[in-house]
C-alpha cells in the first residue's frame, strides 16, 4: 500500500512539473507565472518572491558563468545587490535580504527589547514569536502548560504585547515548537528565513534556507537592514538508495556527525542530493537539516521534489507547491555540474541504524556496536529514561513508525520498562495523534505525553528519579545531548537516536540490546522480534488542526502599550554599552582559561535559566558555571587575581566589574558550539569582559560576539593557548589600526615580568569593526538613524 501511495504520488509529481514546464514554453513568459498572487502562508498576504528571486539569480550565475548549486541559487537570489555584490565562498561578505523571522520566547525577549530600543515603529518583514522553551515538563501535558502559563504570564504577555505593537505574529504556548510550526505554515522551497535558534535549519526539509542567528541579527532584518552573512562553502552529501528495516532518516544525519563531528560543516551550508532524496519524507528531510546544527553547519536544504509537495498539499498549501513546480528547475534544484566544496557519499541502503553520544552528538555508534562500546568505556548500560518527539522528530511519521512498534510490544504482554516520555511537535500533531489513537497506544506502552514544547530537549524538565551527580543514561530522539543538557545532571550520559529506536530500547532498557537481531521474551515466556518499523508518512483522514493558537498582529498596533515594570525579575529595559574610547586594552585581567569543550551551554546555561532571558543583569549570574577552569580543571570556581579568594565565576566578574576591571576569557576549539544563545555573548559584555580569545569559533556564536562589540580573536598560533597564565595581564594593542585581515598583537605580561608577545587573527570586516568602536551593533545602528535625520 505503502508503495502504491508513493508511485502515485510520483506520477503526480511528473505531471504538475511537465504540466508547468509546457505551459511556461508555449503559453506565456516567466514573468507572468512570476507575477501570482500566491500568499507566502496561510497567515501572511506578502507573496511568494519566486519572480524577483528568479530575476536575481540570472543576474548572478550570468556574472559567474559556471552552474550553481541548490544552496547558491536560494542565497543569491535573495542578495540586496546582486549586480555588485562581491560573492566568494568563505571569503566575501554577502549583504542579504531575508523574506522572513522566527523567534522563540526564550530569545524572542531579547530580540524584542532591542527592536524596541531601536525607536523603530514596526518590523518590515513578516515576523513571528513561538512560545514554546518555557514550559517546564513535570507531569502532563495539559498540568504542565497550565503551570507555565501561570509562571510565566508577566513574560507572555510581554511577548504578546510587543508583538501586536510592532506588528509580528504571536503563537501562544501550546502551539507547538517553533521549527515544527515553521515546517507546518511558513516553510517554502526557496524561502531565506532567520530564526532566533539554532535548529532553525529544520526548515531545509522544505527546501528553504533556514538560518539560525542571534537577536540582534533579527533586529537588522525587521529594521529592514541587509542581514550580513560570511559567504558559506556548500558541503555535498550525495544520497543514493533506500533506507529499509530499522534505518531511518535521523540516521542520515547521524553518520554525517560521524563523518564531519562538531565543527566539519562550520562555515558552510550542507546541500543534499542525489536518488536517494526521493526516498525520504519530507518531515525526515527536515529532521536531517535539523540537526546539521550539531555539525556546525550555517544551515542544510533539500530540492524540491513530490515528497515536500505531498507536505505542502496536506498543510494545505497546494498552491505554493504548484507555484513552487514552476521554477523548480530554475530556482529550487542544483545545476548539473555544480560544484561543491566536499563531496560525501551515503548509500541508504546500507546505512545502519546509529546511536550517538554520550556527551556529544557526533560520537556515533552503528547500534551492532552500541552494547560493546558502552562496556568498553564504562558507560552505564541500563537505560533510565526513553524520550521521544522534539523539534527533530515529532512529525506524523515519527509517532505512527513508534506506536506500531509500541502495539507489537503490547500484544505480547510488554512495554516500557522505564519512564517514557512523549513530546508532540506541534497543536497539530498532538491533536492529530490523539484522533488516531497514536497517543492512546503510547501512553498504554508507558508513556507520558508532554505538553507542545521543547521540554527536556533543551533543559525543562523536572526530573525526579535520579539524584544530581547520579551516573545514568538516557535515550532520546533529540538533537543535542551536551553534558548536563537535559536535566542539569553532569552525571547522566545523554544519547541520540530516532524514535524508533528509542522505542525498541526502551522495552529492554538496555544499551546492549540490538532490535535489528535480538529477541524479546513476551509476558508469555515466548520470545518474539520486534518487526521493522513501518507508519504513514502523512495521515489518511488528514491533518487535525486541534485549537486555533495564533494571534495576529492588528493592521495598526500604535495604540497598544508594551510594559516593562522597572521591578520585574524577569524582564528589563536595556541600557546601551559604552562606545570605545579610542584606546588600546592594557592590562585585562584574565577572568578564565577555559578548557575543553565549551558550548553556550556552558557560558549560559539553559533549564532553569530560561525564565530570566529577559532580564540580562539576573540571567549573567549564570555565566561559565559549566565551563572547566584551565588554572584547577573546577567548573564555577575562579581565583580573584586582586584579593586571592577562590570565588564563582559570575561572582568575580561582578567583583571586577565593580571595581572597573576589565577583562577577557581564552578558550579551547569550536568555542561556542551548539544553541543561537545571544545570552552567551550579552554576558560577558555586560559584566565586563572586552575580548574572547580562542582557538576557533562556532559561526553563530562568533557573530554574537560581534554584534555585542566584543573582540572575537583567534591565535594565529594555537600553540599559543599554551603560554597563557591565569596570573597574566593582556594588552591588546594597535586597535586604532584595526581592519579586516590585519591580526592584532597581543602582549602578554606574567606574574615574574617576562612577557610573550603574540598575534591574534579576526574574521572583523569594516562594518564589524564599527560595532566593536560603537560599542554594539545597535548603537551603530541608532548612530546611523540618527545621522540620516
Amino acid at each position: 500500500m505503502a508503495y502504491c501511495r508513493t508511485f502515485k504520488s510520483q506520477v503526480s509529481w511528473t505531471k504538475l512539473v511537465s504540466g508547468e514546464i509546457q505551459q511556461r514554453c508555449f503559453h506565456s513568459s516567466p514573468a507572468v507565472f512570476g507575477a501570482s498572487k500566491v500568499a507566502m502562508s496561510k497567515l501572511d498576504t506578502k507573496p511568494l518572491p519566486y519572480e524577483t528571486l528568479e530575476k536575481r539569480i540570472k543576474i548572478v550565475a550570468d556574472r559567474l558563468g559556471k552552474p550553481l548549486s541548490l544552496a547558491e541559487k536560494v542565497l543569491y537570489s535573495h542578495l540586496d545587490d546582486p549586480v555588485n555584490q562581491d560573492i566568494e565562498r568563505g571569503v566575501s561578505y554577502l549583504k542579504l535580504r531575508p523574506d522572513r523571522v522566527a523567534m522563540q520566547d526564550a530569545t524572542a525577549q531579547m530580540a524584542m527589547l532591542q527592536f524596541i530600543s531601536s525607536g523603530l515603529p514596526k518590523v518590515a518583514v513578516p515576523s513571528t514569536i513561538h512560545c514554546d522553551h518555557l514550559i517546564e515538563a513535570q507531569i502532563g501535558g495539559v498540568e504542565d502548560l497550565k503551570r507555565a502559563k501561570e509562571m510565566n504570564e508577566e513574560v507572555y504577555n510581554f511577548l504578546k504585547t510587543a508583538g501586536a505593537k510592532y506588528g509580528v505574529g504571536f503563537w501562544h504556548p501550546g502551539s507547538g515548537i517553533i521549527h515544527q510550526i515553521i515546517l507546518e505554515n511558513y516553510a517554502f522551497p526557496g524561502l531565506l528565513m532567520i530564526g532566533t535558534d539554532s535548529h532553525t535549519p529544520n526548515g531545509g526539509g522544505l527546501g528553504g534556507l533556514c538560518i539560525g542567528v542571534g537577536g540582534a541579527d533579527a533586529v537588522d532584518v525587521m529594521a529592514d537592514i541587509p542581514w550580513e552573512l560570511k559567504c558559506p562553502k556548500v558541503i555535498g552529501v550525495h544520497l543514493t538508495g533506500k533506507m529499509s528495516g530499522w534505518t531511518t532518516p535521523k540516521d542520515v544525519i547521524l553518520k554525517v556527525a560521524d563523518i564531519l563531528t562538531v565543527k566539519g560543516g562550520t562555515g558552510a551550508i550542507i546541500e543534499y542530493h542525489g536518488p536517494g532524496v526521493d526516498n525520504i519524507s519530507c518531515t525526515g528531510m527536515g529532521t536531517i537539516c535539523n540537526m546539521g546544527a550539531e555539525i556546525g553547519a550555517t544551515t542544510s536544504l533539500f530540492p524540491f521534489n513530490h515528497r515536500m509537495a505531498d507536505y505542502l498539499k496536506a498543510t494545505s498549501r497546494a498552491d505554493i507547491a504548484e507555484e513552487a513546480a514552476k521554477y523548480s528547475k530554475s530556482l529550487l534544484t542544483p545545476d548539473n555540474g555544480s560544484h561543491y566544496d566536499q563531496l560525501i557519499e551515503i548509500d541508504l541502503t546500507t546505512l545502519e541504524p546509529h546511536v550517538n553520544g554520550p556527551f556529544t552528538p557526533d560520537l556515533a555508534h552503528p547500534i551492532s556496536k552500541l552494547g560493546n562500546n558502552a562496556k568498553k568505556n564504562n558507560w552505564p548500560v541500563e537505560i533510565k529514561v526513553g524520550l521521544i518527539g522534539s523539534c527533530t522528530n515529532s512529525s506524523y511519521e515519527d509517532m505512527s513508525r513508534c506506536a506500531t512498534i509500541a502495539k507489537e510490544a503490547l500484544a505480547h504482554g510488554r512495554k516500557s520498562k522505564i519512564p517514557f516520555n512523549v513530546t508532540p511537535g506541534s497543536e497539530q500533531i498532538r491533536a492529530t495523534i490523539e484522533r488516531d489513537g497514536i497517543a492512546q497506544t503510547l501512553r498504554e506502552f508507558g508513556g507520558t505525553v508532554l505538553a507542545n514544547a521543547c521540554g527536556p530537549c533543551i533543559g525543562q524538565w523536572d526530573r525526579k528519579d535520579v539524584k544530581k551527580g547520579e551516573k545514568n543514561t538516557i535515550v532520546s530522539s533529540y538533537n543535542r545531548n551536551f553534558t548536563g543538557r537535559n536535566d542539569a545532571n553532569a552525571a547522566t550520559h545523554a544519547f541520540v537516536t530516532s524514535p524508533e529506536l528509542v522505542t525498541a530500547l526502551a522495552i529492554e532498557a538496555r544499551l546492549d540490546f540490538d532490535p535489528t537481531k535480538d529477541s524479546i521474551k513476551g509476558a508469555d515466556g515466548k520470545e518474539f522480534k520486534l518487526s521493522n518499523p513501518f507508519g504513514d508518512e502523512l495521515p489518511a483522514r488528514g491533518f487535525d488542526p486541534g485549537q486555533d493558537t495564533y494571534q495576529a498582529p492588528p493592521a495598526d498596533g500604535s495604540a497598544v502599550s508594551v510594559v516593562v515594570d522597572p521591578k520585574s525579575n524577569r524582564l528589563q529595559l536595556l541600557e546601551p554599552f559604552k562606545v570605545w574610547d579610542g584606546k588600546d586594552l592594557e592590562d585585562l585581567t584574565i577572568l578564565i582559561k577555559v578548557k575543553g569543550k565549551c558550548t553556550t551551554d556552558h557560558i549560559s546555561a539553559a533549564g532553569p535559566w530560561l525564565k530570566y532571558r529577559g532580564h540580562l543583569d539576573n540571567i549573567s549570574n549564570n555565566m561559565f558555571l559549566t565551563a572547566t577552569n584551565a588554572d584547577n580543571n573546577e567548573m564555577n570556581k575562579v581565583k580573584n587575581q586582586y584579593t586571592g579568594e577562590w570565588g564563582a565565576v559570575p561572582d568575580t566578574a561582578r567583583a571586577y566589574k565593580a571595581k572597573g576591571i576589565s577583562w577577557v576569557v581564552f578558550g579551547d576549539e569550536n568555542y561556542g558550539e551548539g544553541s543561537s544563545r545571544e545570552h552567551a555573548a550579552l554576558e560577558p559584555r555586560h559584566l565586563g569582559g572586552r575580548a574572547i580569545i580562542v582557538k576557533s569559533f562556532a559561526r553563530i556564536h562568533e557573530t554574537n560576539l560581534k554584534k555585542q562589540g566584543v573582540l572575537a580573536l583567534t591565535f594565529a598560533d594555537t600553540k599559543d593557548y599554551d603560554k597563557v597564565q591565569p596570573t597574566d595581564k593582556v594588552s591588546l594593542v594597535g586597535l586604532n589600526q584595526f581592519a579586516p585581515g590585519k591580526p592584532l598583537k597581543c602582549i602578554l605580561r606574567h606574574a615574574d615580568g617576562s612577557t610573550d608577545e603574540i598575534l591574534l587573527n579576526h574574521t572583523f570586516n569594516e562594518q564589524q569593526i564599527q560595532w566593536f568602536k560603537s560599542g554594539s551593533a545597535l548603537n551603530r545602528m541608532k548612530q546611523l538613524a540618527a545621522a540620516s535625520k
